[in-house]
């Protein structure tokens, strides 16, 4: 009986190329036997490639039963790439076009979570504006400190803090430098911790992993990308959290998944704070990598790497 053929995609033209290479080389290396592997490298310029030779996307179908989408950010996170698959009769893991293109802008994600009934920080979207006029017009609505990112990028590419009017200048200024849309949000200080949550997983609709918590590097206010890859923080998998706090966050982070449609697999960050618990965000497409979290919270309960890439394969195949 011939195998399954998984087509593994990775890279990409976006700023988490790096990440979505070790991620894409965590999936081919812990896939189970009974799948046969491709290796598909998109590189930079957005060109596809098998075995080092240029393909046509649409015809992926010649390599591949089904393709474990293996990227991160813009290209492979927000609906671009899934959308060339749609026009395949090839299924793919993770979310679909729409659910994948809401998920990643930030502003949009936000309205659905607030629609949703979750509690989020404040914002302000500044759209094509000079870096002085959107700090004037952030000042007179939210209260300092802040939190300044691209809205349209993820893995905290572009993500600055700032304490007072030349930081927000300083950091909008930087932050145009990937993008033309900057969110502005108000800064919630309190722990910090993420929720991976896969779909039908242990006779449950929506399985939501252990909340783990993180501490960043030095007790900085904020993340940076290279945080997130370089092994430093502290990640505690149960968190200290009190029961309570472990049942909301679980369930939050289904709310989330549910609110924005996603599918197979995802993970949402949050801030516990006096005032409540915030939703930052919900990632897609999270990280695979060795270093990264998902993997952890499903070794925290008993599930083995390989047996969660069968898991979302199988899922992508019921499809």
């Amino acid at each position: 009986m011939a195998k399954i053929r998984v087509a593994v995609l990775r890279g990409g033209p976006g700023h988490e190329y790096p990440v979505s290479l070790k991620t894409g080389e965590s999936i081919l290396t812990h896939l189970p036997g009974h799948y046969e592997r491709a290796d598909i490298l998109i590189d930079r310029d957005g060109t596809w490639h098998h075995r080092g030779l240029p393909i046509n996307p649409l015809e992926i179908g010649q390599y591949a039963d089904v393709v474990f989408n293996a990227m991160h950010g813009e290209y492979g996170e927000d609906g671009q790439v899934q959308q060339i698959l749609d026009r395949t009769a090839v299924p793919y893991t993770g979310s679909g076009t729409f659910a994948s293109s809401v998920g990643m802008n930030k502003v949009m994600a936000k309205d659905v979570f607030q629609r949703a009934g979750l509690k989020v920080p404040a914002g302000f979207l500044s759209e094509k504006q000079e870096a002085d006029e959107a700090a004037r017009a952030v000042f007179q609505k939210i209260s300092p400190p802040w939190i300044v990112k691209p809205a349209d990028r993820g893995s905290s590419v572009g993500l600055f803090f700032a304490k007072n009017f030349d930081d927000l200048v300083q950091a909008i200024t930087e932050c145009l430098k990937y993008s033309d849309k900057v969110l502005i949000e108000q800064y919630v200080k309190g722990k910090e911790a993420t929720v991976g949550v896969i779909d039908h997983f242990r006779e449950q609709d929506h399985y939501a992993l252990p909340a783990i918590e993180i501490r960043r590097p030095g007790g900085q206010a904020v993340w940076t990308y290279a945080d997130k890859y370089n092994g430093e923080t502290e990640e505690i998998c149960p968190g200290a959290f009190s029961p309570e706090e472990k049942l909301e966050l679980e369930r939050l982070a289904i709310e989330a998944h549910k609110a924005l449609g996603l599918r197979h697999y995802s993970r949402s960050d949050f801030i516990i704070s006096p005032r409540g618990i915030y939703l930052l965000e919900t990632n897609s497409l999270p990280g695979l990598t060795n270093e990264s979290l998902l993997p952890k919270a499903l070794q925290a309960v008993g599930c083995d790497y390989p047996d969660f890439l069968d898991h979302v394969v199988k899922l992508a195949l019921e499809r």
